[in-house]
């Protein structure tokens, strides 16, 4: 299977933005030297990014996943999304798999439908904090013929089988511990970014990208989006 590479993207801002073109700016500047007297409120600014930064990131530096990067690790990305148009899209894309009973698993059995791609593992508080809206959606948008499948690369079947319980996840995820999903999507899934989701259009392309958490109605703009191509 040949990897899948990004193609020039426009971007989709949060939902509730005024102009879905607007993209997210370059971060903070660099540090500047504060005058002493200044330290404590400096100190409270570092303590509250430091904060917002354990929310935003799973890490799990210490396990040897296949997503372990380097040693790096998981970090969440921070809710970016771009979509492409259809002329601009890359793919197809086609992954296959077993999921954490033992079933195998391929996109190519979904061909002419919309898909949408997850990655996440048990021990991820985004993938946690974004696990009811996917759950919500994958049960709205069945009857469209959308099918969502997660791709998990850190647990094994014990643990991530506890977490679809927990959040009564109605779709599979692969068990893809060597990282061989993954591989499959390189190019389109930043390997460290977790949770990032993916949506692929009716022929297998991608069509839009979140990495780190997915609001429920970005997913969902994305998605109808999609599936008023083909209407």
């Amino acid at each position: 299977m040949n990897p899948v590479t990004a193609a020039p993207a426009r971007a989709v801002p949060p939902a509730g933005t005024t102009d879905r073109r607007a993209t997210t700016g370059p971060g903070p500047a660099g540090t500047s030297h504060a005058p002493r007297r200044r330290a404590p409120r400096l100190a409270a600014a570092l303590l509250a990014a430091t904060a917002a930064a354990t929310l935003a990131a799973c890490t799990a530096a210490a396990d040897s996943g296949a997503g372990d990067v380097a040693g790096q690790g998981y970090v969440s990305g921070d809710g970016s999304v771009q979509s492409w148009d259809v002329g601009d899209r890359r793919g197809p894309v086609e992954i296959t798999g077993d999921d954490f009973t033992g079933e195998e698993r391929s996109t190519a059995d979904w061909a002419g439908d919309v898909v949408v791609l997850n990655t996440w593992y048990a021990g991820c508080p985004p993938c946690r904090a974004e696990a009811p809206d996917l759950t919500d959606l994958a049960n709205a948008y069945e009857d469209d013929g959308v099918h969502f499948l997660g791709i998990n690369t850190e647990d094994d079947a014990a643990t991530a089988q506890a977490f679809e319980r927990t959040f009564d996840t109605p779709y599979p995820s692969l068990e893809d511990r060597d990282g061989r999903v993954i591989a499959d999507l390189s190019g389109v899934v930043p390997l460290q970014a977790v949770p990032t989701t993916v949506v692929l259009d009716g022929e297998g392309m991608v069509a839009a990208r979140v990495i780190g958490q997915v609001e429920r109605s970005t997913l969902e703009t994305l998605v109808d989006d999609v599936l008023a191509e083909d209407a």
